[in-house]
């Protein structure tokens, strides 16, 4: 009775293993419409370090200071897709004579939310490069496309590129600040701390 107890498990365990599907890793640049649900666009060649750091630049009297990390294996859905990407984050202060304008930095922001966010989305290894999707301030104000490209061991290029939405007193309140402090500009040099 122990045997066949035993068997029966067996066969129950590896009828699992063999109905579940290993999840597929593909390197980071693979377009994520040709991989299956839930397959991971992994950091192979670590194209993402040499981003990592802290990072400051001056722009219009004000100080940026960037704070670039990097996630592994985050959730990422698209209209017809659920992936997991290996992204760089940026979280940033803006400060203007010492007065803290804005600090994502020190927030927290829930996982779902996309709001106060900078996730990278695209490197291009061709010209040490890498997109960002910004989720934009409060009211999703500002967002936009960032890119960053790498100088050399210790510079970032940066550009902005905002896209435009229509706001009203229906989707954000008239008290809400609506300053994108963000530099809206192409080529501020950013230099690693």
């Amino acid at each position: 009775m122990k045997t066949l107890y035993s068997k029966i498990i067996t066969i129950f365990v590896l009828t699992i293993i063999v109905s579940c599907k290993a999840q597929q890793t593909y390197p980071l640049n693979t377009d994520y419409d040709n991989v299956p649900n839930y397959s991971y666009l992994k950091d192979l060649n670590n194209e993402l370090i040499p981003y990592i750091g802290t990072y400051k630049a001056t722009f219009q009297g004000n100080e940026i200071s960037l704070y670039i990390t990097s996630i592994e294996h985050k959730l990422e859905e698209s209209t017809n897709k659920k992936y997991y990407q290996d992204v760089l984050s940026v979280r940033y202060i803006v400060r203007n004579n010492n007065q803290v304008l804005q600090d994502t930095h020190n927030m927290l922001i829930p996982a779902n939310q996309i709001i106060h966010t900078i996730y990278s989305y695209r490197i291009k290894s061709y010209n040490n490069s890498v997109i960002f999707y910004y989720g934009g301030t409060n009211c999703g104000i500002g967002w936009g496309d960032i890119y960053l490209k790498k100088i050399n061991a210790t510079q970032i290029s940066w550009e902005y590129r905002p896209d435009n939405s229509l706001i009203d007193s229906a989707t954000c309140p008239p008290s809400t600040d609506k300053t994108v402090y963000l530099p809206v500009t192409k080529d501020l040099i950013f230099t690693k701390q």
